[in-house]
This record gives structure tokens, sequence and C-alpha cells, in this order.
């Protein structure tokens, strides 16, 4: 007995646009693989989580997609966001040009001297 992937019922892709799915899946789980196959003591890549995540994002807004992996691919996208949000560094302040805190010090001091 075998269970069909998605239903008859529904329009099948194209096999240009199914075999473009195929190649959208063996890349993100290649991708998975390579994450995992770091060396001792090396820190996860977070570019390579960010790549994962976008990957998982494409697929699951495919527009004739198994409603089964969409979710899926859904849920596994928001774990690998979560994963780059932890590992990115805290932002930075960000920090005025000199010339503009100069002037900025300066309308200020003609103003109080004006009142």
């Amino acid at each position: 007995m075998t269970i069909p992937f998605a239903d008859p019922a529904l329009p099948q892709p194209s096999p240009e646009a199914r075999s473009q799915h195929v190649l959208l899946v063996a890349s993100t789980l290649h991708l998975m693989s390579h994450y995992t196959a770091r060396g001792d003591g090396e820190q996860p890549c977070v570019k390579l989580a960010s790549v994962i995540e976008r990957h998982l994002c494409a697929l699951s807004r495919l527009p004739d997609v198994d409603p089964v992996l969409r979710a899926t691919c859904e849920q596994l996208a928001e774990r690998w966001a979560g994963l780059v949000d932890e590992q990115l560094p805290p932002p930075q302040p960000v920090k005025q040009p000199l010339l503009a805190r100069f002037m900025k010090g300066s309308r200020g001091g003609k103003a109080a001297v004006a009142q």
C-alpha cells in the first residue's frame, strides 16, 4: 500500500517546478548537514544558519507544496531564525560623527546666549 504524498485532486506542479522543489529540499538538507559538521571547539556559523532559514522560508512559500511540508518548513524556519537571533552579536550604539556633535553643541550654545 502506498500513501500519496499530495492530494491527487489538487493540480500537480509541472515537471520543471517539481525538479526545482526537489533541488531546494536537497540543498536545504545539505546545508543543514554542514551546519552540524563543525570541528572541535568551532562555533556554529551564523551566516549558514541564516541561509538555512531562508531556504526553509522559500520552501514554505511554494504555491503547490504539500500542506504538511509547508507547516514543517514554517516551524523549522522559526526555530532557525531564533537560533540566528541568539548567535548574532548585540547591536552597537550608533555614534554621531564628530562634526555633527560639534554642530549640535554649538547651536545649543548660541541659543543659550541669545536668551
